[in-house]
């Protein structure tokens, strides 16, 4: 029997049914309703800038306060680390161990380049994992300037990028982990404190997993999309898709070839997008990081906009009926959240309004009251 063609899909519609396995517009029952539920439905998310990471959380979390969100990190119910592509992600506590032991195969590799360039040996780099190792232990916490000064106390120079690429190696290696901030210091944990529990699975089993989490959640996308969100080989993200069997299905959207889970294709659909449809997003957000290719979402033209000079750092964005439209940045006083927006095009008043709108949970979400300003 042949094998049935795949479920055409226009692009407005797989922009509707992403931004819901995105969580970017609440749906069913089963709709994640705590910082641990969510980050276990992304299976990872982008958190190298903390304050932008906590509002992914709170996009998705209606009603949420960034109390709430730092409460919850605490317990742990998500954790911060380098699990994949050498970039601090938030992932779910339990799976941080294999997720470091699978993914981060590629980025320890990488590292010896890096070291040889920072100027700093293989050796030096073990014996500082040791440092560090041995100075948490039995629950202790440290400040990133704690850390720098338990490894000069034991003779190990942390000048420049070297305290940072030390930090870097014992995180990859599974060793510490990042811990909610104190004040406004990072800090750092040994990982088997902070998860003394962990989830335990085999290369193969590890993939599919990610393969099922990546899907659920930023579905309809590609394989190439998949192997780029996990830094990983073209037949890593092969395997991991198989390893799926029917859970997950092809469909094809405007003729390109995409994956989602099946189970989304037997649900109700997906309200239509409205042009009147506004979300606010932090800078970093799965909504663009979680993809290579993203012309779904953001015109070419439009790229150097919300990543200037091509440096890597995402600015904070809007997002209308499915398509980012503008930038915005943020300056928080005691009682104020001020915002500039920056659009792509003109706009109109109704749209400024609603623009306007989309911010207002995010200054609900820090306690501020909310002040717009335009160029």
């Amino acid at each position: 029997m042949a094998a049935a063609e795949p479920v055409a899909l226009s692009t407005t519609d797989a922009l509707a049914l992403r931004m819901q396995s995105l969580l970017l517009r609440p749906g069913s029952a089963e709709y994640p309703s705590s910082v641990g539920d969510v980050v276990t439905w992304m299976g990872a998310m982008q958190s190298q800038d903390l304050a932008s990471g906590l509002w992914s959380f709170g996009a998705r979390l209606p009603g949420a306060t960034v109390s709430d969100v730092e409460a919850a990190l605490e317990r742990p119910e998500a954790l911060r680390t380098w699990p994949m592509r050498g970039t601090v992600h938030f992932v779910p506590p339990r799976d941080a161990h294999w997720m470091l032991a699978v993914l981060g195969e590629r980025p320890l590799a990488q590292a010896a380049k890096r070291r040889e360039y920072i100027g700093l040996t293989e050796r030096e780099a073990d014996r500082a994992v040791d440092v560090l190792g041995k100075t948490l232990a039995g629950g202790g916490r440290l400040t990133r300037a704690e850390c720098t000064a338990a490894l000069e106390q034991a003779g190990i120079d942390g000048a420049g990028q070297l305290t940072y690429h030390m930090l870097w190696y014992a995180s990859q290696r599974g060793v510490t982990c990042i811990a909610p901030n104190v004040g406004n210091e990072q800090t750092f944990v040994l990982l088997d404190e902070w998860v003394p529990d962990p989830v335990k699975l085999d290369r193969d089993e590890a993939l599919a997993t990610m393969a099922l989490r990546y899907f659920q959640s930023h579905g309809p996308t590609t394989r190439k999309n998949f192997a780029g969100w996990m830094g990983s080989t073209a037949a890593d993200a092969k395997l991991g898709i198989a390893g799926c069997g029917d859970v997950l299905a092809t469909v094809r959207v405007d003729g390109t070839e995409m994956i989602v889970v099946a189970d989304a294709l037997d649900a109700p659909a997906a309200e239509p997008l409205a042009d009147d449809e506004f979300v606010a997003l932090p800078g970093f957000d799965e909504y663009l990081l979680g993809f290579k290719e993203r012309s779904m979402v953001l015109d070419a033209e439009h790229l150097e906009l919300v990543v200037p000079g091509k440096n890597g750092v995402f600015r904070a964005t809007i997002v209308r009926g499915g398509r980012v439209i503008s930038t915005w940045k943020r300056t928080l006083s005691k009682q104020k959240m001020t915002v500039e927006v920056w659009p792509f095009g003109k706009l109109r008043v109704k749209d400024k309004r609603a623009i306007e709108a989309s911010l207002e949970p995010y200054a609900q979400f820090l306690g501020r009251t909310l002040e717009v300003r335009w160029p």
